[in-house]
């Protein structure tokens, strides 16, 4: 599907936000952002121009610039990496910022900056009311990564939990974290668990090489690893493994081909995703073997990617330097409709 930008334009919604955009499509209003999905826009490193783009429901055009909208031209920082909720209010982590802006979850409005013992910091997950940070540290030193503990009340780190180097994404299942360690510069191959009652670092699990995703899902940790390079000289297969949170073991190992390198995974109504290459396929999580065939052929490799319901939505970072943009598809992969955002879309996160 082609995209035809739309010089002026206005888009109301259900949820009565009615936004009017210009040839930059930059939102003007101050609405409510809870019927749709929240585009994170990394920005360029060191610029300071992350943004925040809404795509409302039953629209096809996102709204963009919405930070700054909502905080009378503040800029949100430097390198959008993450973007989650913990009820009303969401935090967004700057990695070049080496900070977390919090704001209203619905608004976008600022609430309060956490910008002290962040060192590099990834992605963010909630659990036993406190909040968990992936964090390189210097990313040229393998020993020094850790998990920030954050106070939700106060809003600073009040601890730091020591694991092995390039923590990226994680998942909380029965107040434990698992933690993915790509690898950082290197290539990481491990979990790691942390026990959210204590903070303390409970045991390492070996998955493939470069864990790229983890999800849990109706009690299991789900984790695609990418693999090797060949540009490595060493290169190595791609992996999906179930882990059992009971046990904190692997279940179950699936075995891309040692050529064909998974990208990224997102689990919905018990189907797995996963992307290879401008290639998407799909599979039920009993399945016991990797899908032959794609389910559609993207026009791009995605930068960024996530399942909702019936819609796939892909992130293109185009140039990473100009606007990017969202092509949607439903799980069949009819293309939907593309829309222009921010800089190197990357996240995503359903504000339902």
């Amino acid at each position: 599907m082609n995209f035809k930008k739309i010089t002026i334009a206005c888009v109301a919604s259900a949820m009565a936000l009615t936004s009017c955009t210009n040839d930059d499509n930059e939102n003007k209003s101050m609405g409510t952002y809870d019927k749709g999905v929240i585009v994170l826009n990394e920005g360029n490193f060191t610029k300071g121009n992350a943004e925040i783009s809404f795509i409302a429901n039953n629209t096809t055009m996102a709204v963009n610039k919405l930070f700054s909208a909502a905080n009378s031209g503040s800029l949100l920082g430097d390198t959008a990496q993450d973007f989650n909720a913990n009820g009303s209010t969401a935090y967004v982590v700057l990695n070049g910022s080496n900070a977390i802006k919090v704001v209203d979850r619905y608004s976008l409005k600022s609430i309060a900056t956490i910008s002290t013992d962040l060192k590099n910091p990834r992605y963010i997950v909630f659990a036993n009311g406190k909040g968990y940070v992936s964090n390189w540290g210097d990313a040229g030193i393998a020993t020094d990564d850790y998990i920030a503990v954050i106070n939700l009340t106060t809003n600073s780190v009040e601890s730091k939990i020591a694991v092995a180097e390039g923590p990226e994404k994680l998942t909380v299942y029965n107040n434990k974290i698992y933690v993915a360690h790509q690898g950082g510069y290197g290539i990481g191959n491990t979990v790691s668990v942390i026990d959210a009652s204590t903070n303390k670092l409970s045991t390492t699990i070996a998955v493939g090489d470069s864990p790229s995703s983890i999800e849990e899902n109706q009690g299991v940790i789900y984790v695609l690893s990418q693999g090797k390079a060949a540009w490595t000289k060493a290169e190595s297969a791609g992996k999906l493994q179930k882990i059992n949170p009971a046990t904190d073991k692997v279940t179950t190992t699936f075995n891309f081909a040692l050529t064909t390198h998974p990208g990224k995974m997102d689990i919905e109504n018990n189907k797995i995703y996963f992307t290879q290459g401008k290639l998407v396929y799909a599979m039920n999580t009993t399945d016991t073997a990797l899908p032959s065939t794609s389910i559609f052929t993207a026009t791009f490799s995605p930068y960024g990617f996530a399942v909702n319901g019936s819609l796939v939505y892909l992130a293109d970072a185009g140039d990473y330097a100009s606007s990017g943009k969202i092509a949607v598809y439903d799980t069949t992969g009819v293309s939907k409709f593309e829309t222009t955002v921010g800089i190197i879309p990357s996240g995503f996160f359903f504000n339902n």
